[in-house]
């Protein structure tokens, strides 16, 4: 306990951590269940409690940097929503692609939905039963350890509704043999095991049978899909045998609608994507994010481009201490605008600053703040010292470790790069992948500000592409 207040003191030396955050995330490690402090889904925690999700996300990095959690990253199945690969690193997520048994399907993992990032409690303020998941009941392993945050499953009669599409279970030992005997109704049935995550669908349909008809099962690390089987109703004795060294969960699932129900509540989590345009986790994990031989994708990132317009001019105007302070507050003006805005500072490049954002609503939202911050410091001055260009492009990128950090690859950063370079400093240049987002035309729209389009031709860009003005 003493470690624990230890721990917590700390936290709040962090001036900029949320208290009624950590007051949440105490009280919840002293007084919540078990569960509720295994793979916190950050989002939902805020929700829950009344808290500010991005004050939220950034107390849990914060906890995490001073060991009252760990953090894991979580490949996820797009369709089912189950976990198919837990990382205590984005550095150890080397696989080009990932396999659900459960949907039979085959997936390139890529950091805006397919990978979650969650917080445990670390064993030093509490030991809870997802410590040891091989020993967590059938029920809770799949709550706790193979379904995502994402999912959102039901607090009460969880149980009673996993049974309601539950034929058989069973808990195998390693190396333990049993027999399991079933009734298949004219359902689609699924053998499932979260620990190997493999599968056996069996089609059950036509006359029913009396004929008791048998089935082998091996489970082990290299077979996780079977061909379906086709079967009539009827008594089915299915054999199980456990090859693996740690014990195994097989249980035989309705493929119905109770199942469906289950896994299509779902709540939004805490992406690899948003966490890496964090400003707070870019502070805290510079060095600890990407292995340098690593690329992972991203489907869609949008870029802020900034750059000070006639800054060689400034400097032969007004001195180089009189403009090296104007540079470095409007740096700490931009600096402040990205993070609250939801986004990060990626780097700055002599008076240029590339930034990231999850959406491009938040991209656009910052540039407007950054036009009115920039004339409130000329205001201030009396001089139209700082003009800012600003470009904003959304697409595809490829994450990388460049010069001992991350980094993003790709010809969306490009083309965001040249597009700043059309802007001047009374608009903002932004392409159709922006302005078109709905986000982006609302907050534009509330405003009162209608983007000018057209076509403009970018070095190294074969085709001519819609960039709009934003007045």
């Amino acid at each position: 306990m003493n470690e624990a207040q230890d721990l917590f003191s700390l936290l709040r030396q962090s001036t900029d951590v949320d208290s009624q955050a950590i007051d949440a995330i105490k009280r919840t490690i002293a007084e919540g269940e078990d569960r509720e402090l295994c793979r916190i889904n950050a989002p939902a925690f805020a929700s829950k409690h009344g808290l500010d999700e991005e004050r939220t996300i950034s107390a849990f990095l914060h906890a995490a940097r001073v060991g009252i959690f760990d953090i894991s990253w979580n490949v996820l199945c797009p369709g089912c929503g189950g976990v198919l690969d837990t990382n205590a690193t984005l550095k150890t997520l080397q696989k080009d692609e990932y396999t659900c048994a459960l949907c039979a399907e085959g997936y390139s993992p890529t950091l805006d939905e397919m990978v979650e990032v969650t917080f445990t409690v670390s064993p030093r303020m509490r030991r809870i039963a997802a410590h040891n998941p091989h020993e967590l009941p059938l029920m809770e392993y799949f709550r706790q350890i193979y379904w995502a945050s994402g999912v959102d499953l039901p607090d009460e009669d969880f149980v009673k509704k996993m049974e309601a599409f539950s034929l058989a279970d069973i808990e195998l030992a390693p190396g333990e043999k049993a027999v399991l005997p079933i009734q298949l109704p004219s359902e689609f049935i699924i053998v499932f095991e979260p620990v190997t995550h493999s599968a056996q669908f069996i089609d059950v349909k036509g006359e029913p049978t009396k004929e008791r008809r048998s089935l082998s099962l091996v489970f082990d690390r290299d077979h996780v899909q079977n061909q379906t089987l086709e079967m009539q109703p009827g008594p089915l004795r299915i054999s199980l045998e456990n090859r693996t060294d740690t014990r195994v969960l097989p249980a035989v699932f309705i493929a119905g609608q109770a199942l469906h129900d289950i896994l299509g509540k779902r709540r939004p989590f805490l992406t690899a994507k948003r966490l890496l345009t964090n400003q707070t986790f870019r502070d805290l994990y510079r060095t600890d994010t990407l292995d340098i031989n690593q690329r992972l994708k991203i489907t869609s990132l949008t870029f802020l481009f900034t750059d000070l317009r006639g800054s060689t001019a400034l400097y032969e105007r007004v001195g180089d201490l009189s403009a090296f302070d104007l540079v470095r507050a409007h740096f700490q003006v931009l600096h402040e605008i990205v993070a609250a805005e939801a986004g990060a500072v990626v780097k700055t490049i002599g008076d240029a600053v590339m930034a990231t954002f999850a959406t491009p609503d938040r991209a656009i939202a910052a540039a407007l703040r950054m036009r009115d911050a920039m004339r409130a410091l000329n205001d201030k001055s009396g001089r139209e010292d700082l003009l800012l260009k600003i470009g904003v492009h959304a697409g595809p990128c490829i994450a990388v470790s460049m010069n001992e950090r991350q980094d993003y690859f790709g010809q969306t950063v490009n083309i965001a790069s040249r597009v700043q370079n059309l802007a001047n400093a009374q608009a903002i240049f932004a392409t159709r992948a922006v302005v078109d987002d709905n986000l982006t035309a609302d907050l534009l729209h509330r405003n009162a500000l209608t983007p000018v389009p057209h076509e403009v031709s970018l070095r190294g860009i074969e085709r001519e592409i819609a960039v709009y003005t934003i007045p």
